[in-house]
């Protein structure tokens, strides 16, 4: 790779993308493998570590701005009130910052696939060929639709022939134009002022710039990008579709050749964000989201989403759903839990079957098997809560915590009040209802004492089945008698 560092990048984002059909997210906004299309172009372009990042907006642009300030505070914002073509909008970064000395390069923002090693390799042909302008290509299996780039004897560029214009021989040409660029920055800002706006569309095109550049004898080359679909932009929902299938296949091939094992890659679906160790196994069905990372030895799926969550050495995962948790070593979730934001699971826990967390800090070794609700908690370690019961964390008003302690039983169908305290090594009987805390050591038994009402079923069901049943059953223990 080139160790060549730009002077600027500038990311053309301004376009509104009506193919997209969509009202509420601008193009460049629509996301992919856990970031937006703009957001994976200026990750290619931040691998270069440009002196200027500069990102042109137009259409929708308080949603790009807010988007770049948010996740990209390095990259500068600049507006193209109307958007006149893209020469146009070169010209209005360049004029945004003055003049720029050096290699400028000049990317568009619907172009998830790009690679930071291809840029590099555009730089690196660029200036190893002391180019004026070098331009990105693709080959292209079928270029129908494609400009088609003509070259010389010695590999410089000599023409771009649109399909219309071509002959039978350039139709044959697979090399096409992706609308990507170096440029030397000097001859650029020189060649933009030349710029007109006589064609069709009465718009600047930034292709204009590189027939100045070339007329006035300075040399135009071209980078070949052999993975084709890596540069070309994303159009319709069809093609995002599509992007997203090639972006996550890369993704899931980075991390096999790791030494991670994903079962079935076809119903497997990883961000770009996410880290994986060797030795983990990645079931099918499952998606990992943002910043989630999987220990090593760790088995994750089948069935699961897990967004924002680290997952500790040699712990197992099945049918669950969980965002931003925390899974310590050796934990088993699921199957058919839901661990909320703030669970954070110590060294062999369990959160088993139908168990749901939230902001509950669970100890090492405790079990929480079944069909429980665990709220705003605090549970020491080797303790075990019986199946169904719930901490009752939220007054109509404020949302207050439980705690319990180490080496603690709760019964099964128990209800914990809080704030209720429950101390080491305490139990508390089935059923019961804990509104007070529990000393160490102590059984609590919060139920009402059973009674029997003799003959009930007869007297207020008769004629019923059950009542049916019950005299059968009277007169079975009448004849054992």
């Amino acid at each position: 790779m080139s160790a060549i560092r730009p002077a600027a990048v500038i990311v053309m984002a301004a376009g509104e993308g009506t193919r997209m059909k969509s009202r509420k997210v601008p193009k460049v906004l629509h996301e992919l493998g856990g970031r937006t299309m703009v957001g994976h172009v200026l990750a290619a372009s931040v691998e270069l570590r440009p002196e200027l990042l500069l990102v042109v907006v137009g259409h929708d642009r308080e949603k790009v701005i807010a988007h770049l300030e948010a996740d990209w505070p390095d990259a500068r914002p600049v507006v193209q009130e109307q958007q006149n073509g893209t020469g146009h909008a070169v010209r209005m970064a360049l004029e945004a910052v003055g003049s720029i000395d050096g290699t400028v390069l000049v990317l568009n923002g619907d172009a998830p696939l790009l690679r930071g090693s291809v840029l590099h390799e555009l730089l690196a042909v660029h200036e190893g060929e002391g180019n004026a302008a070098t331009i990105l290509t693709a080959d292209m299996p079928d270029p129908t639709g494609y400009g088609r780039m003509i070259r010389a004897d010695d590999g410089s560029v000599s023409a771009i022939v649109e399909e219309k214009d071509a002959d039978a021989g350039q139709r044959a040409i697979t090399e096409i134009n992706v609308g990507m660029y170096a440029f030397d920055g000097a001859l650029l800002g020189a060649a933009l002022k030349q710029v007109t706006t006589d064609n069709a569309k009465g718009e600047e095109y930034l292709t204009d710039v590189v027939t100045i550049l070339r007329d006035s004898g300075h040399r135009v080359g071209g980078a070949l990008d052999r993975h084709w679909l890596g540069p070309l932009g994303v159009n319709d929902r069809v093609q995002l579709a599509e992007a997203r299938r090639l972006l996550n296949d890369r993704v899931l091939e980075a991390h096999m050749r790791q030494g991670v094992t994903v079962v079935d890659p076809l119903s497997t679906w990883v961000d770009v964000q996410v880290t994986i160790e060797p030795d983990a196994v990645i079931e099918p069905g499952t998606q990992l989201r943002g910043a989630t990372h999987v220990a090593a030895g760790a088995r994750v799926g089948p069935g699961c989403t897990l967004t924002d969550t680290t997952v500790g050495e040699d712990a197992v995962v099945a049918n669950a759903v969980c965002e931003r948790a925390e899974i310590g070593p050796e934990v088993s979730v699921g199957p058919f839990a839901y661990l909320r934001p703030g669970t954070k699971l110590a060294r062999g826990a369990k959160a088993g079957t139908y168990v749901e967390m939230k902001n509950a800090v669970v100890g090492e070794g405790t079990k929480v098997p079944h069909l429980t609700y665990v709220g705003d908690a605090e549970i020491g370690a080797g303790s075990n809560i019986g199946a169904a019961c719930v901490f009752v964390n939220y007054d109509g008003v404020e949302k207050r915590k439980s705690v319990v302690g180490d080496h603690v039983k709760v019964g099964s169908d128990n209800m914990l009040v809080a704030p209720v305290r429950i101390g080491d090594g305490a139990y508390t009987a089935a059923g019961s209802v804990i509104t007070g805390d529990v000393p160490p050591g102590a059984m609590a038994v919060a139920r009402a004492r059973q009674r029997n009402v003799e003959g009930w079923v007869e007297r207020k069901r008769p004629g019923t089945p059950a009542a049916e049943a019950a005299r059968r059953a009277q007169e079975r223990a009448e004849q054992g008698d």
